[in-house]
């Protein structure tokens, strides 16, 4: 590993306040690999070696039953996840691939616990980032059972706006397919929210989507801070904020799911 390429990630929440000995120490072994896209990283049920820490591109973490398979998150720079399933040597409950060319830095699972238990600070950063993703999750399930597909729908072109620089028009980042997942909804329940959401003022085309009424929009969202937070994300795991960023599926620290 370069000194360079571990610099990216010594500012984050969760290493900043270890020594610098404490750092080589849990990042020892440690390596960058760029994947490819639709590359699988693991399959849920793998164990876990590695704590990965997305530095470039986007990763899709998947659930599947039986012949159901369902998108949980969909994570951007900089994100660590599976760092859950790190703490408690257990096995992955996601599966992990990426959506574009990504480069990602893998951290050994065995030097990070062994930094647990000898640096107590580090301990407490590993609490703090993963109840922060906790916290997140609680907003992500209180979403979905308690507003309707229209409802959660606005609310994530709301924070779309937001992530985007509060324009009129914003740019869906992902297929309607997988937007559909993502929000707990089919594709059909999809296309019948965005024709409700006509009636608001939203107009699509193709991966394009204009928000021309942003206030009747934001009245049928009712966004709340015990389920949204529709403040512009931060660069990395820098605060409460970005740790409790909705939608969690895009929010910018670990999205392990148990």
């Amino acid at each position: 590993m370069r000194d360079v390429d571990l610099n990216r990630i010594r500012g984050l929440q969760l290493f900043a306040g270890m020594s610098d000995a404490r750092f080589t120490d849990a990042t020892g072994g440690a390596f960058l690999q760029n994947f490819p896209a639709n590359a699988t990283l693991l399959y849920e049920g793998d164990p876990v070696d590695f704590l990965y820490i997305l530095l470039e591109g986007t990763v899709e973490l998947q659930g599947t039953w039986k012949d159901k398979e369902s998108t949980l998150a969909i994570l951007r720079p900089i994100s660590t996840f599976i760092l859950a399933a790190v703490v408690l040597d257990a096995n992955a409950l996601m599966s992990a691939r990426t959506l574009e060319k990504s480069q990602i830095l893998m951290l050994s699972a065995e030097s990070l616990r062994r930094t647990m238990n000898e640096d107590p600070a580090f301990a407490v950063a590993v609490a703090q980032e993963v109840s922060g993703c906790y916290r997140g999750l609680v907003r992500s399930i209180k979403n979905q059972k308690l507003r309707s597909g229209a409802e959660r729908l606005a609310n994530y072109l709301l924070t779309l706006q937001v992530r985007q620089g509060g324009v009129e028009t914003v740019t869906l980042p992902h297929e309607k397919r997988t937007l559909a997942s993502l929000l707990g909804m089919t594709a059909e329940n999809l296309s019948r929210a965005f024709a409700t959401l006509s009636d608001y003022g939203v107009e699509v085309q193709g991966a394009e989507v204009k928000l021309a009424r942003p206030v009747p929009l934001r009245r049928l969202a009712a966004p709340s801070p015990l389920l949204d937070n529709h403040m512009p994300p931060g660069k990395g795991t820098t605060g409460k904020a970005a740790k409790e960023m909705w939608p969690p599926s895009e929010r910018s620290c670990s999205a392990e799911r148990g």
